[in-house]
């Protein structure tokens, strides 16, 4: 799929387009400074680390609140479908991608993605806002509330996906393209680790078996998107990639010339089809994870939120190893070679004997590590390809249609994962079996 990784620059700039910024003249030198010399890329990598801690943070506490009904269900029947609503909370936090990620990828070509990354910020913090009145009213608007915030939270992250990965490449050198989606990831999967362990923590530290008695857990995520407000305004100006582009009601959904570029390149179509699979088998990861350390392991809020967060570990231990592959232009293999060990993982995960799990706790603390390793020598490359490969002035609507093809596979998790734990109830299996039916979508 990747075999062509390293001609990006000749044979994938189509008749027509006029290179300028960061596609100029190829024989104008590079004046841009060393990645960890820019301001801006710790002004993206903290920006980015402060939105992800906060997304998770919120998404966790919900899902945590979610549990303890399918938990208590599951003592008297092994029938739990009505209870467990993770998957439902999945499906809310995805549609606002499909929805909206056309429009954001229009913005983001539009305009300049500078811009929209700050005003984005500050949508962040109204969000989290409304998430603390939420909690605190928690008897006025009950689940409906907190749900219309994990809503309101995914539309901006919506419009702040496109922009954030489609500067990537206006701000920083090719040769430094692959070290930064590196640490960008590595940098991600920090805050989603500290979001979620962080979610188990405040749950136990502040007796929250109902929503009120978590409010003051989202004091915590205003601040934090006060901060990552600042932090973003630290990211250098970038023009606009199309400043003539006209909205059109194709520019809602894949536009039409996204529908082009993808019939001259079937390569870029198949790494989109292919990320897409792989999100759709991540959205159904945490739910599983979360119902198999509260109910098959039993192990409490902290030590489950520990256990979930063991996949963005070994995503972090795997974005270095990944990034050496990427820079030694073997992609082709790192795609092949990341989704066999997520499929070989997932089978050993679903393991268990006599309702109880094969692995135990810490087998499977380190068999999700693993899967967050595989998972990031799969997804770096493919990312650097998606990024580097289009013609600039479609970079923001490619990212914006990635976004909507994995957030479509999110969006199918939801139910996906209602469906396969139903069905483990109705044969009387443990909820781990689960990994085995993810392990079957990753196979073929």
């Amino acid at each position: 799929m990747l075999q062509e990784f390293d001609h990006q620059s000749t044979s994938d700039h189509r008749s027509g387009h006029q290179e300028t910024g960061a596609d100029a003249d190829q024989h104008t030198p590079d004046v841009r400074p060393t990645l960890f010399r820019d301001r801006s890329f710790w002004g993206i990598i903290t920006t980015q680390f402060l939105g992800a801690f906060n997304d998770n943070l919120y998404k966790q506490l919900m899902l945590l609140l979610a549990i303890p009904a399918a938990s208590a269900a599951a003592q008297v029947s092994t029938d739990t479908p009505a209870t467990d609503v993770q998957g439902w909370a999945g499906l809310v936090f995805a549609l606002p991608f499909v929805l909206f990620s056309g429009f954001a990828g229009y913005l983001s070509d539009r305009y300049s993605k500078t811009p929209i990354i700050v005003l984005c910020k500050y949508a962040e913090i109204l969000v989290m806002a409304l998430g603390l009145i939420a909690f605190w009213y928690y008897d006025l608007f009950g689940q409906t509330g907190t749900w219309l915030v994990l809503f309101l939270m995914a539309t901006q992250s919506a419009f702040f996906g496109p922009g954030k990965y489609g500067v990537l490449p206006e701000l920083f050198r090719e040769y430094d393209l692959a070290r930064a989606n590196a640490l960008m990831l590595m940098s991600t999967f920090l805050a989603i680790i500290l979001g979620i362990v962080s979610a188990g923590v405040v749950k136990e530290f502040l007796g929250g078996e109902s929503a009120q008695q978590l409010w003051s857990g989202l004091l915590m995520c205003i601040a934090i998107a006060v901060i990552g407000t600042i932090t973003a305004k630290m990211i250098r100006y970038v023009p606009a990639a199309h400043p003539q582009l006209p909205l059109s009601m194709d520019c809602l959904g894949i536009s039409r010339d996204m529908s082009q570029l993808f019939r001259r390149d079937r390569p870029l179509l198949a790494a989109i089809f292919v990320s897409s699979i792989f999100w759709l088998v991540s959205g159904m990861a945490v739910p599983t994870v979360n119902r198999l350390g509260m109910e098959q392991l039993a192990v409490g809020e902290a030590r489950t939120s520990v256990l979930t967060a063991c996949v963005g570990l070994g995503i972090m231990l795997g974005s270095p190893i990944s990034s050496i592959i990427c820079r030694s232009r073997w992609g082709n293999s790192a795609v092949n070679i990341g989704l066999g060990g997520i499929a070989a993982a997932l089978l050993l995960l679903g393991v268990w004997r006599d309702q109880h799990h094969w692995l135990g706790y810490w087998g499977s603390f380190v068999c999700l590590i693993g899967v967050g390793v595989f998972a990031s020598i799969f997804s770096i490359p493919v990312m650097v390809f998606l990024q580097s490969r289009p013609p600039r002035e479609l970079k923001g609507r490619l990212i914006a249609t990635m976004n909507q093809a994995n957030f479509m596979g999110i969006l199918l998790a939801g139910p996906l994962y209602q469906l396969f734990e139903w069905l483990s109830g109705q044969f009387g299996w443990p909820i781990s079996s689960v990994f085995w039916m993810m392990a079957a979508l990753v196979l073929p």
